[in-house]
Parts: structure tokens; C-alpha cells; sequence
């Protein structure tokens, strides 16, 4: 299947179950085929989840879900060697983190050493139990969902945490005729139960390949350098971007030409991710309140790329 026309299987798929979001959905898209993983934070009740479950039915690959609770424990995500009776050996049982696509649902509600225990599964791609280092499949991503840290319950990530997922989004509430719809629509009928997946395993695979493939300019490759540099030395900022968060800037970007129908990388594509890529991996000094803002001045500021962008 060409990467276009997959790509727009796959996003007509889920926006059947997710009215009015299709920024949410290319953003979810974009970061599976560049191999990354998504936080999405907000409220309950606004489709978080519904978004993650209508990527993973979109696709033939393995899913596993966790729900996140305070008595969870790490050996439930990465797994637990048992002892066999029979065999007089320990045996390894998976945890739910074994599969291709994994929702982690609630994910602030686990205390911070369970969430540790995703910290080398995103990556490193591989989970190491008594010693032994079991290697992920692929594709691997995470599709985490919070709610914000302050409502009752939560704990807020870590930031070690926080810099291993490649974007972090927001769902919003529904405009007011996308809801309308919703309640005349979904009363009766479920859009889940009419949701097959659009895409195989191979498929995924080589859109994911493809993707990597996208030819990034020198000029655009420092635009993304020259923003995070910024982060690093403004006034506003305690602790600016991490090499992580450029590498997956123009990973994702990569990501998001292709799926444009591009082969080549703009710096509109590194534009357009900077909201979700690198705000929730900053820390603002005392007395500034949101991280968006500073990255929204720093790009503002930071002169656009004049050269050629196109391979020669």
C-alpha cells in the first residue's frame, strides 16, 4: 500500500470515532511512524482514550492495555520470571509492554517507581528482568493518556519521564456542533464496533522506513539546533531542551512531510510540532507560568532557514 494512501486510510479511520479533532489525530499519526510515543493530558471525559484505542484498531499490530493505578507494579508492565515446577528453571512471563502499540491509561495515577518501569522500555526499545535484557518488537510505541497533575489522585511525571515521549498533545472539548453530533449518533450505536483496521503490520513497517527516509537540509537541521540551543540559554527557562527533544523534533518532522506528501522537510513541519514536541520537556523559572509562551517568543525570534530545503 503507498504511504499516502495509507496514511489517509488511517486517518479517516480514526477521526470516524473522533469528531472534529483532526489535528489530534495527524499529531497521534506522526508520532507512530516516526517511531516515537504520545502523551495525551486533559480532562476525563474528552476522547483521550478513544483516540489511542482508534489508532491501535486502525492498524494489524499487537495491543496491550494498562490501566494505571496506584497499586499497579513494575513487574506488570515489563514482566516476572516464575518458577516452573516442572522444569526446575525460571520462566519469563511477558508484561503488558510486550506489543506492538501499548495504552497506558491514566498513566499519573501509578506511583513514580511504576512509571519508571516504561523508562527503558520507550528508549531503549528492550526490558531487563533479573539480569536478562528481553528485546520490544516492532513497530513500539506508547500512547500514555493524564489527566492533570493537579486533580486529585495524580502524580506528576518524571522528567526523565516526561523527555521520552515525543509529543505531548491536548484534546480540547468538542466544538459545539461536532458534540451535537455525537449524542445524536452514538446513542444507538457504538463507532467503535464498525471500526476494522486500514493497515497491516508490513504496511506500518514500511511506511515507518519511508519516513525515516525524508530528506532533511542542512539549513532546516539547524533551525531545529538554533531553537533548542535558545531554550537552553533563555532567561525564562530552568532547564531547556535536551538533545532527545531535537532529534525527535526532526524525526517527527520527517514523519510529518511524509504524511503531507512530501519528501522533503519545511521549516513550517518544525514549526507546526514545536507545540507538542518541546513545551512539556522544559522547566520554567519561578513566576513564569506557561512553558508555551517562552517557546512561542523563542521561535518567533529565531531567524527561518533562507537556504534550499528540496534535495538537489
Amino acid at each position: 500500500m503507498e504511504f499516502e494512501t495509507a496514511a489517509r486510510a488511517i486517518l479517516a479511520n480514526i477521526e470516524k470515532v473522533i469528531d472534529g479533532k483532526p489535528e489530534a489525530a495527524e499529531a497521534a499519526l506522526v508520532v507512530f511512524l516516526a517511531e516515537g510515543h504520545l502523551l495525551i493530558e486533559d480532562v476525563p471525559g474528552v476522547g483521550k482514550t478513544v483516540l489511542a484505542k482508534a489508532l491501535a484498531r486502525s492498524v494489524s499490530c499487537s495491543v496491550r492495555r494498562i490501566q494505571f493505578t496506584p497499586d499497579l507494579l513494575p513487574s506488570d508492565i515489563t514482566g516476572v520470571s516464575v518458577y516452573n515446577q516442572a522444569d526446575r528453571e525460571f520462566e519469563f512471563k511477558p508484561g503488558a509492554v510486550f506489543a506492538n502499540i501499548v495504552i497506558g491509561d491514566e498513566i499519573n495515577r501509578a506511583s513514580p517507581k511504576t512509571q519508571s518501569a516504561l523508562l527503558e522500555a520507550m528508549e531503549e526499545r528492550q526490558v531487563t528482568v533479573d539480569g536478562t535484557t528481553y528485546e520490544l518488537g516492532s513497530p513500539f510505541t506508547v500512547v500514555a493518556t493524564q489527566n492533570p497533575f493537579e486533580m486529585e489522585g495524580t502524580y506528576a511525571l518524571p522528567e526523565a519521564q516526561r523527555d521520552r515521549f515525543m509529543a505531548r498533545i491536548s484534546m480540547g472539548y468538542p466544538s459545539p456542533a461536532a458534540e451535537l453530533e455525537m449524542v445524536q449518533g452514538r446513542d444507538t450505536s457504538n463507532p467503535f464496533d464498525q471500526l476494522d483496521a486500514v493497515a497491516s503490520i508490513e504496511d506500518v513497517q514500511s511506511m515507518i522506513a519511508a519516513a525515516r527516509a525524508i530528506y532533511v537540509s542542512p539549513a532546516v537541521e539547524q533551525y531545529a539546533v538554533d531553537i533548542a540551543q535558545a531554550t537552553r540559554d533563555d532567561a525564562e527557562l530552568r532547564l531547556g531542551a535536551s538533545p532527545r527533544a531535537t532529534l525527535q523534533l526532526v524525526r517527527a518532522a520527517k514523519a510529518r512531510a511524509a504524511v503531507q506528501g512530501r519528501d522533503f522537510v519545511l521549516p513550517d513541519d518544525i514549526d507546526v510540532l514545536i507545540p507538542v514536541v518541546l513545551p512539556h520537556r522544559l522547566i520554567p523559572m519561578r513566576g513564569v507560568a506557561d512553558t508555551a509562551d517562552v517557546m512561542e517568543r523563542i521561535v518567533a525570534e529565531t531567524p527561518v532557514p533562507a537556504g534550499a530545503v528540496q534535495p538537489s
